[in-house]
Formats: C-alpha cells, sequence, structure tokens
C-alpha cells in the first residue's frame, strides 16, 4: 500500500521515521536574526493595531497611495456581501505606479529591467515609463477607446506588456490579460465574455528557441468558426507590437502596427482618474473544469493590497532591492508583481 505525499511515494513503513513524522506536527519556529528584524518593513505592532482596529488598519495602508480625492469611508457593508472599499476617494493606477514616483524625485530610478530570450534587453526608469505609456494611452485614446471599454491583452513576457497594462489604467480602460500559450478559442472566449472593444498583440514570441505565432491566432480568434459560427463584432482594433518580424497577415481599418500608432504619439497625458471602486483589470480562471469565469479587481483595493504586500509581505526596499517575477503576465501572480509596485 502506497501514500502520495508532496515529495513522491512512500509506503507506510516509511511514514513511521522521525523524519516524516516531524512533518506532521511540525512545530518549530525559525525566528529572524535579530539585525533582520530590525531593519524589516513590517513590525509586531502591527498585529495588535489590525487586531483592535482593521478598518483603521487599512484606511492607513490605503492613505499611502495617492489620492486625486481623498476617501472619507474606508467599507462600506451597507449592501453585505457587497463590499466597497474607499468608494468616495478617487485615483488613477498608473498614476501611482508611474507618474508618483517621477512627481517626487524618482524619475531616474530604475523601474524595469528586461532581458529577453533571444539576448536582447532593456532598461526603463520611471521617467522612461511615464512617457511610453503616455504614448501608449494617447494611441489608446486615438483608437477611440475611453474610460470603462475593455481592452484584451495576449501578448508574449515583453515591455509592451506591462505598458500596454498600465496606458488601459491611464485611460480608465479596464483590461483583461490572456495568457499568450492560450489557443484562439479561448482568447476569443474571454473576448465574447468582456466584449472587449480591442485587443492588443504580437506578431510573436520566443519561447525555447523558437519563434511562437500569435497574430494568426488572433485571426483565428476574431473570424467566424465551429465554435464561434460569427465574427468577435465588439473587437474594432487590433494593435500589433512587431517582435519577431514574422510574416503577419493584415486586415485594413482593423490592424495596426504598434510602431506606427504609439511611437510617434504624444509622451504628454493626463491620466484619468476613477473611483476606487472602478474595475481597473479582468482576469480569468483557467477554464479546466468549466467555462472560464472573469474576475475584476478594483482600482482602490487592488492598489492598496499590492501596495502592502511588496512592502510588508516581501519587505522590498527601493533603494537596494530587485525583485523578479518569474510568473506570466497572464497569471495573478505575474500579473501583479510584474507591474511596477506602488509602494517605492
Amino acid at each position: 500500500m502506497t501514500r502520495a505525499y508532496s515529495d513522491g511515494m512512500v509506503n507506510d513503513a516509511q511514514t513511521k521515521s522521525p523524519a516524516l513524522e516531524n512533518l506532521h506536527t511540525e512545530s518549530r519556529s525559525f525566528p529572524p536574526s535579530l539585525d533582520f528584524a530590525s531593519q524589516a518593513n513590517a513590525r509586531s505592532e502591527m498585529y495588535t493595531r489590525a487586531a483592535a482596529d482593521r478598518l483603521g488598519f487599512w484606511r492607513d495602508e490605503a492613505q499611502r497611495l495617492a489620492w486625486d480625492t481623498p476617501f472619507t469611508e474606508t467599507l462600506d457593508w451597507s449592501d453585505a456581501p457587497v463590499a466597497r472599499w474607499f468608494a468616495d476617494g478617487t485615483l488613477n493606477a498608473c498614476d501611482n505606479a508611474v507618474d508618483r514616483h517621477v512627481r517626487e524625485g524618482r524619475g531616474d530610478r530604475v523601474a524595469f529591467h528586461f532581458e529577453g530570450e533571444p539576448g536582447d534587453a532593456r532598461t526603463l526608469t520611471y521617467a522612461d515609463m511615464q512617457r511610453e505609456v503616455s504614448k501608449a494611452a494617447n494611441a489608446l485614446e486615438g483608437m477611440g477607446l475611453t474610460k470603462g471599454d475593455r481592452v484584451a491583452i495576449y501578448l508574449p513576457q515583453i515591455p509592451e506588456a506591462v505598458i500596454s497594462m498600465l496606458a488601459c489604467a491611464r485611460i480608465g480602460a479596464i483590461h483583461s490579460v490572456v495568457f499568450g500559450g492560450f489557443s484562439a478559442d479561448s482568447l476569443r472566449q474571454r473576448i465574447d465574455d468582456a466584449e472587449a472593444k480591442a485587443v492588443i498583440t504580437a506578431d510573436g514570441g520566443n519561447r525555447r528557441g523558437a519563434h511562437l505565432a500569435l497574430k494568426p491566432l488572433v485571426d483565428a480568434a476574431l473570424a467566424p468558426s465551429e465554435a464561434n459560427p460569427t465574427e468577435a463584432a465588439s473587437v474594432e482594433h487590433v494593435l500589433v507590437v512587431k517582435r519577431t518580424g514574422q510574416d503577419t497577415a493584415w486586415t485594413e481599418g482593423r490592424d495596426l502596427w504598434w510602431h506606427d500608432v504609439v511611437e510617434p504619439a504624444s509622451a504628454t497625458h493626463t491620466p484619468v482618474m476613477v473611483e476606487a471602486e472602478h474595475p481597473l483589470f479582468i482576469l480569468y480562471t483557467s477554464g479546466t473544469t468549466g467555462k472560464p469565469k472573469g474576475l475584476f479587481h478594483t482600482t482602490g483595493g487592488y492598489l492598496t493590497g499590492a501596495a502592502y504586500t511588496h512592502r510588508v509581505v516581501f519587505d522590498l526596499k527601493p533603494e537596494t532591492d530587485v525583485y523578479w517575477c518569474s510568473a506570466d503576465v497572464g497569471w495573478i501572480t505575474g500579473h501583479s508583481l510584474h507591474r511596477l509596485r506602488p509602494d517605492d
């Protein structure tokens, strides 16, 4: 008889070893060194403060963000189980992640290191990100996108993925990142469900030394098929990053090259302030056990949680630490941790 454990298959006799028995009732603790603890962003008194006044605790954490209109109520629970956090405040996610750092004199600090599989590399400061995201935001608005519109992002792991996410947030559009390894049918499901008005993609991406085509999958997703007998009527534009140089089929009037519309756009853009409860993005479940379900995160609560995680859980120090997240932006981990942290 065998039993499955996290480190493989072991038999009953093996489970009686002292080492494995220890794992069943782990009670050891490993306190940090005094030197480490003295420099940590988190303090033990946080637990006491949060337990005594949980709303006050999250009020203080949210107030670390840059608000255009400060909120006056931390939590509105009057329509339970619907919770509304910081609902009467307004802010912008991109303003918090990018512009705030430039305003406060950190524009020349590196915000983003990128190393591509083919060996290309880019280093972007906060000032660089402000410029690139502003250009992308102006281009999106030039395509007719506005607050509340949905945008599907189907890109490889390149800086334009983060720039696109932030540009959508900057104009108040709601982005939906779709993992670049998903099929055309999976992409179409998410486009239809969100009624996406635009898709941002690339001609292709690099993986394990090969060029993988992405634009053909977008074309297939938008065209009639056995699974989807009609065209994806909600999509008006497909914005394409030239990444691999692959031959790319083109639909005039719908398809646009990133370098044609983003690069020449104005580098000046004023972020659109939105309500704290305004949806920031939609991220879909995998669809493994049924139709993918779209989950949306609102702006104020999401930013508060992301900022808290980077500062307290990861204990990041902006002066010394570089954080690397290996997860794809199509998953919530990569999606949240590739985004520039809003709490430097």
